[in-house]
């Protein structure tokens, strides 16, 4: 289903599909993690039909015959909303390292690595953040929870720290210095 795997502004579904069914299609992409708005077009205009589609997974319903101004307005409306941001991965990985998020575990080829509270933290962020470039204020902010620059080599001491035990037996490293701006992982 191409829908699960691309990325929407909105989604216009017809209620009554050739051979399938319009509220089965919405569930199946809602349940895949798509998250866009979903408008439901249907000739079906009872209140059980538009209670069916709003609770399988739609956010606005329209019968037909319709308006197209009526149509214009309901997408607009749609768009205006604050995108649902997906919930993020429990399992955050990249290259041969994987670092459970619940679990609060790391393991790089299949080897644990024990990480201290603040280099998991420092790690999971630049997971979370990938591939953007995370600079030093950005990261004494985040971690240390400090909205000034307290003077010290803190960032840089966990960075290495941190670099030293994901990159240990490991042909490449991970963790990149962008020079002048901050740190990132790497690209695959």
């Amino acid at each position: 289903m191409a829908a699960a795997m691309g990325v929407f502004d909105i989604i216009i579904a017809d209620g009554m599909l050739p051979g399938g069914d319009g509220i089965a299609l919405v569930g199946a992409i809602r349940a895949a993690g798509q998250r866009c708005p979903v408008l439901m077009l249907t000739a079906l205009g009872s209140i059980e039909d538009r209670v069916a589609g709003l609770e399988g997974g739609a956010d606005d319903y329209l019968v037909k015959p319709f308006s197209i101004v009526e149509l214009a307005a309901r997408v607009t409306a749609l768009a205006r909303r604050p995108a649902l941001a997906a919930e993020p991965a429990t399992v955050l990985a990249v290259d041969t390292l994987v670092l459970d998020r619940l679990a609060r575990t790391v393991r790089r080829g299949g080897v644990a690595i024990d990480l201290q509270p603040r280099e998991f933290q420092l790690l999971e962020l630049l997971l979370l953040e990938r591939p953007r470039v995370l600079t030093r204020s950005m990261l004494l902010q985040a971690i240390w929870h400090f909205n000034f620059d307290p003077g010290t080599n803190i960032v840089e001491s966990h960075i290495s720290r941190l670099r030293a035990k994901i990159d240990r037996g490991a042909q490449r490293p991970l963790i990149a210095t962008i020079r002048g701006e901050g740190y990132a992982i790497r690209p695959d």
